[in-house]
């Protein structure tokens, strides 16, 4: 994957450091890959990412266009802290397949195959979008937005999230969330009749209901309003159903 930075954190806080900034437990053994993200105090998403522990440092595996400002952020919250941030030239790699030397298992679906990160680049022919769809897996940047919240997003099912390691940055607002009785809006898997394209509104009776993101076939992820969501909307010109 050209398009992932791959970050070193280093120093004898390096883990203190991050645990109490994102979302999962990082206090964990080598070899673990983790998915996790940072929030603002509000609650709001600001990058998702995999950390990879190794016995001197942790890896940070974000997409690029995230990058440059999760180590702006994580150099902010470094203060006094014995922790270093660099950039690495490791490469990252997935798929699907056998998996080669070294993978991890992706934490979040064991649809998604493996990760690997190496200075050469591994070859698989996934077809990712189809992928993420069947199984309602947000992306950086499409699904995931600035204004999007995490359980929104699906991240409890996705492992993405621990409600018992304590404090991090934002987690007020996601244990409230935890806590509702239910979620009223959020990521769903829909089916589609006709055409239509990412971005177009959703609407049900000539009301708002949400907005569609990534199409693959008749199927898409979009984010709903889940009480308009009941039976047939529109997008595009296309006739949206939530799938089952």
């Amino acid at each position: 994957m050209t398009n992932r930075h791959v970050l070193a954190i280093t120093g004898a806080d390096r883990v203190s450091f991050l645990q109490g900034l994102v979302t999962n437990d990082v206090d964990k053994p080598a070899g673990t890959i983790i998915y996790a993200a940072l929030l603002t105090p509000q609650g709001k998403y600001i990058a998702d990412f995999f950390v990879i522990v190794e016995s001197d440092q942790l890896l940070v595996d974000v997409a690029d266009l995230l990058g440059p400002q999760l180590m702006q952020r994580l150099n902010m919250y470094r203060l006094r802290a014995d922790v270093q941030i660099t950039q690495t030239d490791l490469v990252v790699s997935r798929g699907t397949g056998p998996a080669p030397d070294g993978a991890l298992a992706d934490p979040r679906h064991p649809a998604l195959g493996w990760r690997r990160y190496a200075p050469t680049l591994s070859r698989d022919e996934t077809d990712w979008d189809k992928l993420r769809v069947m199984h309602t897996i947000p992306e950086s940047g499409i699904e995931l937005t600035p204004e999007s919240y995490i359980l929104e997003a699906g991240f409890e099912a996705l492992n993405g999230v621990d409600f018992k390691k304590g404090c991090y940055v934002g987690q007020e607002i996601v244990a409230r969330m935890k806590h509702k009785t239910e979620l009223r809006k959020g990521l769903a898997k829909v089916r589609l009749t006709g055409s239509a394209q990412p971005g177009d509104a959703i609407t049900a009776d000539g009301k708002s209901v949400g907005t569609l993101h990534t199409i693959s076939g008749d199927a898409g992820i979009a984010y709903l309003r889940f009480d308009r969501a009941n039976g047939p909307m529109q997008a595009g010109d296309a006739t949206v159903t939530r799938a089952t």
